[in-house]
């Protein structure tokens, strides 16, 4: 499953990113890693998404949601 196809108010766990090396790294130094928790909190019709990381709200664009690979924590 990816983040852009999760449900609001659910907690997930990232089991990995399939993006560019760059955008990876961003991620990642954002908090965005391999096992962490996030819980989505929105998801707007332009398809950015917002979801809360470690106790900080982020939000990314369709293409990198879509990038997200998750399961249900």
């Amino acid at each position: 499953m990816t983040l852009l196809n999760a449900t609001i108010g659910y907690t997930y766990m990232v089991n990995s990113l399939e993006l560019d090396k760059v955008t990876v790294r961003r991620l990642e130094a954002l908090g965005l890693t391999r096992g962490t928790k996030i819980k989505l909190l929105n998801r707007n019709r332009g398809g950015s998404v917002i979801f809360m990381v470690r106790g900080s709200r982020l939000a990314v664009g369709k293409k990198i949601a879509d990038s997200i690979q998750m399961r249900e924590a």
